[in-house]
């Protein structure tokens, strides 16, 4: 099965940035789309980017937009989530989840449950 797992996150202090991973163990990403889902303390999981598997097409979550960006590097077999002008309220734990079937169309964001695979996640905590 695919193994998926994040890194790169971190403490920051709020307007700064952070750049998260999403790499496949032992496996490509290329015929996958990758969704970014956050949870922070005591709220549910939610979804906020996601990208086709050809990185062609992307969605956000609404708080995210413009702040976020999504995209991903074949030659490296990895996806990335810019993370710009960072909020208090984006502290989180972010995992990734790959999905088939969405080559030319980033996957919703509201429907986990079509991801088949999901990454362990990984603390970001943006605070002063």
């Amino acid at each position: 099965q695919l193994q998926l797992v994040e890194s790169g996150g971190g403490l920051v202090q709020p307007g700064g940035s952070l750049r998260i991973t999403c790499a496949a163990s032992r496996s490509t990403l290329e015929y996958y789309a990758i969704g970014w889902f956050g949870q922070a303390p005591g709220k549910e999981r939610e979804g906020v980017a996601s990208i086709s598997g050809s990185g062609a097409s992307t969605n956000y979550a609404d708080s995210v937009k413009g702040r976020f960006t999504v995209s991903r590097d074949k030659n490296k077999n990895t996806v990335y989530l810019q993370m710009n002008s960072l909020k208090p309220e984006d502290t989180a734990v972010y995992y990734c989840a790959a999905t088939l079937g969405y080559s030319d169309y980033g996957p919703p964001l509201r429907a986990p449950y079509m991801y088949d695979y999901w990454g362990q996640g990984n603390q970001v905590t943006v605070s002063s």
